[in-house]
């Protein structure tokens, strides 16, 4: 069974399972469900994909063909993903991590990772990672640290995948400047501006809605709320966040919105040229630092209140 750390804060509860891939296995605001809250199934199988939320680190979202390619060499990365081509959201998610530091609403976990062996197939570059979980009565601030501990550059990218729960009813708000067109296998192919069935800029139910996409220039926070449960939350981050995956599978029980560094395969298009990709690279020795806040609070369960 997966080992568990909990948190509390009056109404607020925090359940982490460092071990799996640091990853948060539920997060609940007066009896109710913040998060989707991995299931007893997942607890025991230790089945990061279905956890709660878990951190993207050193990338977010994919790198294509599973090769990086930067300053004239071209490092392959492993598939997590069955039957995917492309190498996905770090290694981080895959890894167990350290608790470093613990009170009752305080929690530190850190992940040393030394490119050494084969732990150098996961990523070539080694760097220490740290997340700071910090919970209040109403909110949630997750911190997310990178340092480079090695002897060069690299580049690198920060992130979250939580994981919401779903209904058709389901109230969803965001502004962002333009959306990623992606192909078949959700590699971004053009910038466009946002199309009216995608443009969430008032918030409205998803109802049928489906998106695996990346939304650049987005302008925090996002906000989700749940008719009927009377619960509603904002998605905040700090500006080194410009991108915001949003993650909205056919006739799925969950949604994930995803504040993230840089948009999809971005390390790959930054080496071959491109502008304006979230790339950002990390000298030896420097640390890098962004933060995501989660605020809950009670909402009207009026469904035509958006």
């Amino acid at each position: 069974m997966t080992a568990k750390l909990e948190l509390r804060a009056g109404p607020a509860r925090l359940v982490l399972a460092p071990e799996v891939g640091g990853a948060i296995a539920s997060y609940e605001w007066n009896g109710l469900a913040v998060l989707r809250s991995a299931t007893p199934a997942a607890l025991a199988s230790a089945e990061v994909r279905d956890f709660a939320s878990y951190p993207l680190v050193p990338f977010s979202n994919r790198i294509a063909g599973a090769t990086l390619h930067w300053r004239g060499a071209a490092y392959p990365l492993p598939r997590y993903l069955a039957g995917h081509p492309h190498a996905i959201h770090g290694n981080g998610w895959q890894r167990s991590w350290e608790v470093v530091g613990r009170a009752p609403q305080l929690a530190t976990l850190e992940l040393v990772h030394d490119a050494e062996g084969a732990r150098a197939l996961e990523w070539p570059f080694p760097y220490r990672a740290r997340q700071t979980f910090a919970l209040a009565e109403d909110s949630l601030v997750l911190t997310h640290a990178i340092e480079n501990t090695g002897p060069s550059a690299f580049p690198f990218g920060l992130g979250w995948h939580p994981f919401f729960p779903r209904t058709a009813a389901t109230v969803l708000g965001f502004h962002a400047r333009g959306v990623w067109e992606t192909d078949a296998t959700q590699l971004p192919t053009r910038l466009d501006a946002v199309p009216a069935g995608w443009d969430f800029s008032g918030a409205r139910p998803i109802a049928h809605t489906t998106l695996d996409h990346c939304f650049a220039g987005w302008r925090p926070p996002a906000v989700a709320r749940w008719p009927g449960r009377g619960l509603s939350v904002s998605i905040g981050a700090d500006a080194a966040c410009g991108h915001l995956v949003v993650y909205v599978p056919r006739d799925g029980d969950h949604l994930a919105i995803e504040p993230v560094t840089h948009m999809t395969d971005a390390f790959n298009r930054a080496n071959a040229g491109q502008a304006d990709t979230g790339t950002r690279v990390l000298a030896p020795g420097e640390t890098f630092s962004c933060t995501m806040h989660l605020s809950v609070s009670a909402a009207s369960d009026d469904a035509s209140r958006v």
